[in-house]
């Protein structure tokens, strides 16, 4: 067949594949409740579907699409459903999706600004939208990554990059008398993450101090302090110190205006875990939880978690754009270029050099929502998340584990009679959850708070209403009954 004959029923194939997974994702965003939240399926049940070599010619993309709808979709745990409440829910929204397929069509690479003016420019430009909203200062450059374990490697090895006498970065850290044990401070809350960049940057996990928590789950600042004034005494270098605002597990807020005072008296990176809980910020009336963020060095954000912005994509904020381009730029002889005077050259901040398109879904997301519209969808989220607190706290049975102030609630079940009562309380919670995943009908996860099993409901899909809030209360009543 010729070539232009080939491309024409190769296009006219393709645009056919397209509509048809545009009316599946249509059909399942309709009636998602006609799939189990969590997949049933075995280790093994996917890849068993398939053959186990790869096929010898071609095959069409109506046979492909067959077996992504019966073999594929059946392995999948649906983080785009109404009911899924474990870790923090999230969103495929439609202009995130829409802007996912365009990205892929165009297939860019943004290592230059000359490789993809569109890329840098609209990621620069929807990154200031969301400093805005945020009321940071201009002096915080942005950039887009995948997830906020690099955003924070990244952000933490900009503040072994400020240690300029140390030139880590020409000399390393291996053999070096001079170079005196690095350490890193965070929360007895914070994420793994940090630990594992600590491992990357070559500080090891035994100089990451995690400093006690209060009574609401929040660093103790004077602990902070003194363990920073005992390591330097020691002779030891404090790296950065890493707050949170809203922990995996609870999503409390550390006291970071008091934690900026303390990194300010003592010299040290102030790097912020906002992953999670930053969405709330764009609310007038939750603004205060960014209070001291803005005395920042660094900050990650997550529009993947909160902002209905398919995964991945997390922002990185550094006030020190200079420094976190010392940390990383290397310009080899083929990628050398004079475009970064107006523009930045993306590949010179941070360790990876390919960058796809994913500024057009963030900024595509932004659009169609605009700002009044996300607030309402946030503030939504919040009031389902406090309706559902409320139950909780009123229900005999089941009882708050720690303050709910976004939209994730941190509970269990405690009844009030019967065996349980009082007791055996880690294995009933376990048996909780085991049940209501396997149930197909929502998805919670778990924690431990204060030694004990503690179940997490976090609301951020944009589908989620009132109607799954009740049904997963039915489910947890009726659950709970069954098995105390």
């Amino acid at each position: 067949m010729e070539p232009e004959k080939t491309q024409a029923r190769e296009t006219r194939e393709f645009q056919r594949a397209v509509e048809r997974a545009a009316r599946w994702i249509g059909e399942f965003f309709q009636h998602p409740e006609r799939y189990p939240v969590l997949s049933r399926v075995s280790p093994g049940d996917v890849r068993g579907r398939f053959p186990s070599s790869p096929p010898r010619e071609g095959r069409p993309l109506a046979d492909i699409l067959d077996d992504f709808e019966k073999k594929i979709v059946p392995g999948v745990t649906h983080w785009n459903h109404p009911s899924f409440f474990a870790y923090f829910s999230i969103t495929g929204s439609y202009p995130g999706i829409l802007g996912e397929l365009l990205s892929a069509a165009l297939n860019v690479n943004g290592m230059l600004w000359r490789t993809s003016p569109a890329l840098t420019e609209l990621e620069t430009l929807s990154l200031d939208y969301i400093r805005q909203l945020l009321d940071l200062d201009d002096a915080y450059f942005g950039q887009i990554l995948d997830t906020a374990s690099t955003s924070s490697l990244v952000a933490m090895a900009a503040a072994r990059e400020s240690l300029a006498q140390l030139d880590i970065r020409r000399l390393g850290m291996s053999g070096r008398s001079e170079v005196p044990p690095l350490t890193v401070y965070t929360s007895q809350e914070a994420h793994s993450s940090i630990d594992k960049a600590a491992i990357v940057l070559g500080v090891g996990v035994e100089n990451v101090r995690r400093i006690p928590i209060d009574d609401r789950f929040r660093m103790q600042t004077d602990a902070l302090a003194d363990a920073i004034a005992t390591d330097v005494a020691a002779g030891m270098r404090p790296l950065c110190v890493t707050a949170t605002v809203g922990t995996t597990s609870t999503t409390s807020v550390d006291p970071v205006p008091a934690i900026a005072d303390v990194c300010r008296r003592f010299g040290v990176w102030l790097h912020v875990d906002a992953a999670y809980a930053w969405a709330a910020a764009i609310l007038p009336e939750k603004k205060h939880i960014f209070d001291g963020c803005r005395l920042a060095d660094s900050i990650v954000v997550n529009p993947h978690k909160w902002l209905f912005t398919p995964i991945d994509l997390s922002v990185l904020y550094c006030r020190h754009k200079e420094t976190l381009r010392n940390a990383f730029a290397l310009v080899p002889e083929y990628l050398r270029s004079d475009d970064e005077q107006d523009q930045p050259n993306l590949m010179d901040y941070g360790f990876q050099l390919g960058r796809r398109f994913r500024a057009l879904k963030l900024w595509m997301v932004l659009n169609y929502y605009g700002v009044d519209g996300i607030r309402e969808k946030i503030r939504g989220h919040i009031r389902l998340a406090q309706g559902f607190a409320g139950w909780v706290e009123e229900h005999p049975d089941f009882e708050v584990m720690a303050p709910a102030e976004f939209s994730t609630v941190c509970f269990r079940c405690n009844p009030s009679t019967g065996a349980h009562r009082g007791k055996n309380l880690d294995d009933l919670n376990e048996r909780v959850l085991k049940s209501v995943n396997a149930s197909g009908q929502a998805f919670l996860s778990h924690t431990k708070i204060g030694g004990h099993v503690a179940l997490r409901c976090a609301i951020g899909n944009i589908r989620t209403n009132q109607s799954h809030i009740d049904a997963l209360q039915q489910l947890l009543e009726s659950t709970a009954s069954g098995l105390s």
